[in-house]
């Protein structure tokens, strides 16, 4: 009998419930489920390459590109982020507990096969483009996600 499958929407770009995306996500691929994550709308800034990638964008695309958090190292928290200060308080604390980084935790999801997917619409309407987002992702819209949860059991928006 083959498992069944967890999904989930990352929705978010703060960087505890990307965190928690992850480790939620990793953990249940180390049981041996198939997992999905999809990526939307403020999500997709956890994708985002930190470097400066220079491709073809309007002025709305590029105002909205230098808005938005450039990678994992860049995302503020939800609560108490103080301007950075949070953040970087936060990830002080989790290297104290040997709690992973939110960068090893997506080097893990690649290493478990954790399916990452950017979401085609949200993209256009944020104007990213596949050579801002980093490599071992999936591209597709909302019916292929539709599609993966039909097939879990554990469904989640974060």
């Amino acid at each position: 009998m083959e498992k069944k499958k967890a999904t989930m929407i990352v929705f978010d770009g703060d960087l505890d419930k990307a965190i928690a995306s992850f480790i939620i996500a990793t953990g249940a691929a180390a049981m041996g489920k198939p997992v999905t994550m999809f990526f939307t709308f403020w999500g997709l800034n956890v994708l985002r390459k930190e470097q400066y990638v220079k491709v073809e964008k309007n002025f709305l695309e590029k105002m909205f590109g230098k808005m938005m958090p450039r990678g994992p190292e860049k995302l503020g928290l939800s609560k108490m982020n103080y301007g950075g200060i949070g953040s970087k308080l936060m990830k002080h604390m989790m290297k104290k507990h040997n709690v992973v980084s939110l960068n090893e935790l997506i080097e893990m999801a690649k290493d478990l096969d954790i399916k990452m997917v950017a979401c085609t619409m949200s993209m256009d309407v944020m104007g990213i483009q596949k050579e801002e987002l980093i490599d071992g992702i999936e591209y597709a819209g909302v019916a292929t996600y539709l599609a993966e949860a039909e097939e879990g059991n554990v469904n989640l928006f974060i």
